[in-house]
């Protein structure tokens, strides 16, 4: 099987290619740097330029299925242009993919492709599973739900389609653990607000193994890609200085803090979501990281 990644770069895009290679399977992908073009027997790259609408086509020659994780990083400062450009990054490429799939006649199968929980609204006390008709208002809330319906676009071309609502993933390679951890290795550890926001967490190995899942069985709609079992940011901050053997002495951190330091952005770090994974565990799939602390000492350790 030959798959197409988009975001192949990426922190989860390198561990879903890792697992692809891990299957055997032949991967293309799409980069908007030259210099990051491969042209190995099993890994090829293709260069396109979204904002030009560019893509070299030939990125789908012999591609099944395409795995779709582009999307600018809602990590940085959230000035107006770049709101811009978190949305942009996620709907123009879901079109420009679409367009050339139609305007050069490929067929592909399947698409699996990611999406976020930031669809759900914030709350302390709902437990969302994926038919939930409740929507965030929030920025995030409705990149989310203008990326979905963007990527929807794909059932036009023929394709079955899969969702991945992505939750907090936690890698040893960088994202969130990493800021999670710099104050705490510092001893200067510290919930945010009152600790009680939920935080539905994943390790970035189950993420991509559900993302091969989905491919493997061809899944078609929405799912939540966390663990089975969320913690509030208190456990999480606790945890992650329990497995780094450090103490917790300062005080919560209040959220107009935050809001001074991050400006809008500081809600990531506020948001609460507890989020169901049932849907795509009775499909069958198997976590191997169910729990937060064997997750974090296989990271962190």
């Amino acid at each position: 099987m030959t798959v197409l990644v988009t975001g192949a770069t990426g922190l989860i895009g390198k561990e879903i290619v890792k697992q692809c290679h891990d299957k055997g399977y032949n991967v293309h992908y799409l980069t908007t740097s030259k210099s990051k073009l491969a042209n190995e027997k099993n890994h090829k790259g293709f260069y396109w330029n979204p904002d030009d609408n560019y893509i070299d086509h030939k990125c789908f020659s012999g591609v099944s299925a395409i795995i779709n994780l582009v999307g600018a990083s809602i990590s940085k400062r959230w000035t107006s242009s770049y709101k811009n450009e978190i949305v942009e990054s996620r709907t123009k490429t879901a079109r420009l993919l679409q367009d050339t799939i139609k305007t050069h006649n490929y067929k592909i199968d399947y698409v699996v492709s990611a999406s976020a929980i930031g669809i759900y609204p914030s709350s302390f006390t709902n437990y969302y599973e994926e038919d939930s008709d409740e929507q965030s208002d929030s920025f995030l809330g409705k990149v989310v739900e203008q990326w979905e319906v963007a990527v929807d676009g794909f059932t036009a071309c023929g394709c079955k389609l899969a969702k991945i609502r992505i939750g907090l993933v936690l890698s040893a390679k960088g994202g969130a653990l990493a800021e999670i951890v710099k104050p705490i290795k510092l001893g200067a550890g510290a919930s945010f607000g009152c600790g009680k926001q939920w935080q539905s967490w994943i390790h970035i190995e189950d993420l991509a193994g559900i993302f091969l899942y989905a491919l493997n069985n061809k899944l078609e709609g929405i799912y939540n890609g966390v663990a089975p079992n969320a913690v509030t940011n208190k456990e999480l901050t606790k945890m992650a200085a329990k497995v780094l053997q450090r103490p917790l002495i300062l005080p919560n951190i209040p959220k107009v803090v935050m809001k001074l330091v991050l400006g809008e952005m500081h809600i990531l770090l506020f948001e609460s979501q507890r989020v169901s994974s049932q849907k795509i565990e009775t499909k069958g799939f198997y976590f191997k990281y169910v729990n937060l602390k064997p997750a974090l000492e296989d990271l962190l350790l």
